[in-house]
């Protein structure tokens, strides 16, 4: 069958766009613009009780801290555990969470956590809700610096258990990025008799010591969080969470205009103009710390020789991608393999973009075996079809690549990609303003194998720039210098196309306030940092 060229392709788009606003919008308001990422309650004191449901786009895998690979499962987790420390709203500093207090070491391979001494795991089906004490955080920690799939906590030698209630971890090296790495819910602290009690099944069952506990969970369907009497912090509002699963952005937002949830998340398209256009909704939408990609497989069939990658970027319109995907907008052309609002950002990376030029990359196409095009692959979620489908007629136009979209639900799309199996595959990765977690993390030859790399990227060179990043120096300048001069190297070596930097966004109802969205994309019910969300009848 012939593809579709592009002018038909978004024509098609824009028509089913509006059937879908004939059959979302109601008759009555006119446009509002978006919030300042805050709902305040005008009425006064916070009220408690009540049950907050939040919509999320994909099913979580698991929940088990060493072995989530998705922010959605994140989302649920960060209202199950607590990290030893957290960082502050702007993600300009940490502040304290389990733990009160921290120094570090001379040689910068020693940190030292004092401990709260009244925090207490929720009940489970091993233990009744003991405290939790320097044990729970070693075991806690040395297992997610083991055993995590994302390796979510690297460089950790050992944690030493000084007291009760104090630790220190100890590292084979200086690392920059420790501290950024214990924020991250892949390191919450969980109870040691839960994880191996229920063995594989942890991640169906996790415990934490966070403000909700995990009550349900209907795959595909919904997790049912309660309230956690016993949390160390400031008491939830909320009485209960239920996270729903709504793939599908169009009945995300009519969930959320019936009232079925009160907070709709990762709006993108036509959804952000129903929204806006409805006087009783509100859209929360700002530049966040999350980028789009699309990976080429660097080790397996024809994109595994970089001549064949350099032209399949040369090919691609990266701005048609984005203005195509994103046309009520939330988001911006990515210039780089870190987002604008990291600190390692410099317009200066914007030079190592390649330009777009299909007769060029038509001779570069010519010098390898594969001149006359070929069959492939591209693996993605639902919400990354539109994209997907732009591309796809481009390589075909372009190049004479028939690219099959293969659409595929998260825990399948994860674990197609970490293995090496997905010739091509858009992705997209959340994370702090560190560079570390979007450069060492999807580029390093040691996370080949992960999520973050199973494109299968390796150069010795930006190796040794990642870790002299992360090893040498902890002044900010020097590692962003650092960090720029590994990104011109990543950039010519065409391992994967840079395609957009997301907004951070969410929807929500009148009802819900106190409820701020966050650059790193996190939804926070109740957080040391201080969200408390409630719902006002």
């Amino acid at each position: 069958m012939k593809s579709l060229n592009l002018k038909s392709l978004l024509l098609v788009f824009g028509f089913i766009c509006i059937l879908f606003t004939l059959g979302a919008c109601s008759s009555d308001g006119d446009a509002e613009s978006s919030g300042n990422g805050s709902a305040e309650d005008e009425s006064g004191e916070p009220v408690d009780g009540g049950t907050l449901n939040i919509g999320l786009s994909s099913n979580p895998n698991t929940l088990d801290p060493v072995r989530y690979t998705g922010v959605y499962e994140s989302q649920i987790m960060r209202s199950i555990g607590d990290t030893l420390i957290v960082y502050n709203k702007d993600f300009s500093d940490f502040e304290p969470s389990i733990a009160t207090e921290w120094e570090t070491s001379e040689d910068l391979k020693s940190y030292t956590f004092k401990l709260r001494d009244d925090v207490y795991f929720q009940p489970g089906e091993y233990q009744d809700g003991r405290q939790m004490t320097a044990d729970d955080v070693k075991y806690s920690l040395e297992r997610s610096a083991n055993e995590s799939v994302m390796n979510r906590l690297t460089g950790v030698e050992s944690v030493e258990v000084n007291d009760e209630f104090e630790i220190t971890i100890h590292l084979t090296e200086p690392n920059a990025a420790l501290l950024a790495m214990l924020t991250d819910k892949g390191n919450i602290i969980v109870p040691e008799e839960e994880v191996e009690g229920w063995g594989e099944q942890f991640g169906s069952h996790l415990v934490g010591t966070g403000p909700f506990q995990l009550k349900d969970w209907q795959t595909d369907q919904k997790v049912d969080l309660e309230r956690h009497d016993n949390y160390w912090g400031e008491k939830p509002h909320i009485d209960s969470v239920v996270y729903t699963i709504i793939s599908d952005p169009n009945m995300m937002t009519n969930a959320l205009r019936s009232g079925d949830i009160d907070i709709a998340t990762d709006i993108k398209g036509q959804s952000r103009e129903v929204i806006e256009q409805d006087p009783e909704l509100e859209l929360l939408s700002e530049p966040g710390l999350s980028i789009t990609y699309l990976d080429l497989n660097n080790q397996k069939g024809p994109t595994a020789d970089p001549k064949v990658r350099e032209a399949i970027y040369k090919a691609t319109n990266v701005e048609e991608l984005v203005s195509g995907a994103n046309q009520y907008g939330g988001a911006s052309v990515s210039y780089a393999p870190i987002p604008q609002e990291s600190w390692g950002y410099t317009e200066d990376l914007e030079q190592y973009k390649p330009e777009y030029s299909p007769e060029e990359a038509k001779e570069i196409l010519s010098e390898t075996e594969y001149a006359d095009g070929f069959s492939t692959e591209i693996y993605v979620g639902e919400a990354r079809v539109p994209t997907a489908t732009i591309f796809q007629n481009q390589m075909k136009e372009n190049l004479n690549i028939d690219v099959e979209i293969k659409v595929v639900e998260w825990g399948t799309l994860s674990d197609t990609v970490s293995k090496n199996n997905a010739p091509m595959s858009i992705g997209g990765w959340s994370w702090y303003p560190d560079p570390y977690f979007f450069l060492n993390q999807l580029f390093h030859s040691d996370q080949i194998g992960s999520l973050g790399n199973g494109r299968g990227y390796s150069n010795e060179e930006v190796d040794k720039l990642l870790d002299q990043a992360l090893t040498e120096s902890v002044d900010q300048e020097e590692r962003a210098a650092l960090y720029q001069e590994a990104i011109k190297i990543i950039m010519g070596d065409y391992s994967r196309i840079e395609i957009d930097n997301q907004d951070s966004t969410a929807a929500i109802s009148p009802k819900v306030k106190g409820f701020e969205i966050s650059a790193d994309m996190s939804i926070n019910v109740v957080s040391p940092n201080g969200a408390n969300v409630w719902l006002e009848e």
